[in-house]
């Protein structure tokens, strides 16, 4: 039998992953009853797991009327992209500089990875492959793993986890202007691998700005929220 901190670990992880990849609505209503009939965990767990969302400002807790989906807009789009720019450029030429054989190695391994699935890249038509943004992450935290600053690299992973929200919201726009992901991603790791720190920056930070673009430019004034804020809560699947 779990205990509640276990419960409470495993509601956590599933419910930010389906806020991260847009299962439910920014602005949307979370009611306890129906969350807990998705993840099949009792209050207490299911509040810790809320209140956590909340401290990572996934989650807004609106005191007595609840929980609820932090909205998203393009004024946090523009704040995320300037932010990951400036901390991908401290974190990458600090890895450049000091990266070894075996930081090389792993990020070779990762881009091949992200490579062989880079076809199945954001559309229309198949959605946000789970895999392949798991393996596009991957190749993009290894790049800054050998910076030296660990806290600085985590601060980089949460505002990641935050911009693949926008990258999940923006998977139609994604279709609409297509891209070469993958050319992207072997320029990027050629100019890594050259210990080229200029080009790899701002190649990077190009392929960051690129995505919020194209969000953007779809949203034009904004995404609008459902009218009533009340998304059902999907079935546990």
């Amino acid at each position: 039998m779990q205990g509640e901190g276990t419960l409470a670990m495993s509601a956590y992880g599933r419910l930010r992953r389906d806020i991260l990849t847009g299962l439910f609505e920014p602005g949307a209503r979370l009611p306890l009853d129906a969350l807990g009939d998705r993840y099949g965990v009792g209050l207490t767990p299911l509040r810790e797991a809320l209140n956590r969302l909340s401290a990572e400002e996934l989650v807004l807790r609106e005191g007595k009327r609840g929980f609820r989906v932090a909205p998203v807009s393009l004024a946090d789009l523009a704040d995320l992209a300037m932010t990951l720019c400036w901390v991908t450029e401290v974190t990458l030429r600090r890895s450049i500089a000091g990266g070894d054989d075996a930081w090389e190695e792993a990020v070779i391994l990762a881009a091949h990875r992200l490579h062989r699935l880079d076809d199945r890249a954001p559309t229309r038509e198949i959605g946000m492959d789970p895999e392949w943004e798991r393996r596009h992450r991957d190749f993009h935290i290894r790049l800054i793993a050998a910076s030296g600053a660990p806290r600085l690299n985590d601060f980089f992973t949460t505002l990641l986890d935050r911009y693949d929200r926008y990258m999940y919201l923006g998977v139609d726009a994604a279709a609409r202007r297509p891209r070469d992901a993958s050319a992207e991603h072997r320029a990027i790791l050629d100019a890594v691998l050259a210990r080229d720190a200029d080009q790899a920056v701002t190649l990077t930070q190009t392929h960051i700005r690129r995505t919020a673009e194209i969000v953007e430019a779809a949203w034009g004034a904004g995404p609008s929220a459902s009218a009533s804020g009340l998304v059902p809560i999907p079935a546990a699947s």
